[in-house]
């Protein structure tokens, strides 16, 4: 169900640094919290060393109308950049056709990881958690986003990192506790269970839909039991 790409040869001359930034504008090497960076291995390290999740980006953002559309209603605006700034380390992996625009040294890495996370169309947003490999969800564009909406269906998905279900549990007593935790535990239990269907690649039919019908049931199940905790 998913394409790899794999055809462009990009390179780059120029390095500015992340104080010669401008608004708007994505650092090339380093990492800073709350900055778009290209350099997705600072970008890890740094979210190991914060213990704060990360937003990859792929995009295509010299020709993908819809990358454009949410990089000017969403990610230009202060309430985002406010937000990210306390909250995530933020990835640019950009596919465009400026050869220019992405340094040589990234364009095989990022469709690395393009294929590794199943990347099929742009822009995708992957949310991973701070050891830089799990997959904590995944968000799409949207002609009515604003950065308010787009910070709370990060919220959503961030709300399922270890560290926050292990701080939220705390707050319950040990009975409900336990059953958030095991509620939890079952949502992801099936969602590894339904991306590992989904690398197979199945071929759509009815079986195959049947399958794909009663994943997202049980998905819906799950959360609903979880959100009857909070």
């Amino acid at each position: 169900m998913s394409k790899r790409f794999s055809n462009i040869l990009l390179i780059l001359l120029v390095c500015f640094s992340f104080s010669s930034l401008k608004a708007g504008e994505v650092a090339l090497e380093g990492a800073q919290i709350g900055e778009w960076t290209m350099d997705f291995s600072a970008a890890a390290k740094l979210a190991g060393e914060q213990d704060l999740p990360m937003l990859l980006n792929f995009t295509g953002s010299d020709w993908c109308g819809w990358c454009k559309l949410m990089d000017k209603n969403v990610f230009a605006k202060e309430t985002f950049k406010s937000f990210a700034k306390e909250e995530m380390v933020l990835v640019t992996l950009d596919f465009p056709r400026n050869s220019s625009i992405v340094p040589a040294k990234y364009v095989n890495r990022n469709y690395q990881l393009q294929s590794q996370f199943g990347v099929s169309g742009y822009p995708t947003y992957i949310i991973l958690d701070s050891d830089g490999e799990t997959v904590l969800g995944q968000l799409g564009a949207g002609r009515d986003k604003t950065p308010d909406v787009f910070i709370q269906e990060l919220k959503n998905i961030l709300r399922f990192r270890d560290s926050e279900i292990a701080e939220y549990a705390q707050t319950l007593a040990p009975a409900k506790a336990k059953a958030f935790k095991a509620a939890v535990a079952s949502l992801k239990s099936t969602q590894n269970d339904f991306m590992a269907w989904l690398d197979t690649e199945p071929v759509r039919n009815p079986e195959n839909e049947k399958i794909y019908s009663d994943f997202v049931t049980k998905l819906r199940a799950s959360l609903t039991k979880i959100n009857e905790f909070y």
